[in-house]
């Protein structure tokens, strides 16, 4: 018995360390992929974050006669919430400001995906700046389940 519980426990922690490896947190949205991305650049707006540019990749594909289920990426960030992140560690500054990844599956379901700030802390060499990254993380997090809730 202890053995199943074992073997099951490693089976449900595999999902989780894919997820940690590649530093993307997706969450399932309950709309389709164009109300999403509306959502998310609502919210946004509301948090008085600067929305940097909305890039239509199934658009852009579409004008190059090729198939691309919807997926547009936002590019948002905020000077106040960033700029302490880049003090942490300037290379970070590659990867700001964030972004977000709307995407509709094969199998129709919609997603919102962004980097995962513990990730790019990581992959930057940013050690000892856990309060900004934990702000930064909570208030994406905040983001994504507005979103697409």
């Amino acid at each position: 018995m202890r053995m199943l519980i074992l073997t099951v426990s490693l089976f449900l922690a595999i999902p989780s360390l894919l997820h940690a490896e590649n530093g993307l947190i997706s969450l399932k949205s309950k709309h389709d992929a164009k109300t999403t991305a509306e959502r998310l650049i609502s919210l946004l707006e509301t948090k008085k974050m600067t929305v940097f540019a909305r890039i239509d990749h199934a658009a852009s594909a579409e004008k190059i006669g090729k198939p691309l289920r919807p997926t547009e990426l936002i590019i948002f960030g905020k000077p106040q919430v960033g700029t302490p992140f880049m003090q942490c560690g300037q290379t970070v500054g590659i990867d700001l400001p964030q972004k977000a990844l709307i995407w509709t599956d094969e199998n129709k379901q919609t997603w919102l995906s962004y980097n995962d700030p513990h990730y790019v802390a990581k992959r930057h060499g940013v050690e000892n700046c856990k309060e900004v990254i934990n702000k930064i993380a909570g208030a994406l997090n905040n983001f994504a389940k507005k979103s697409t809730e």
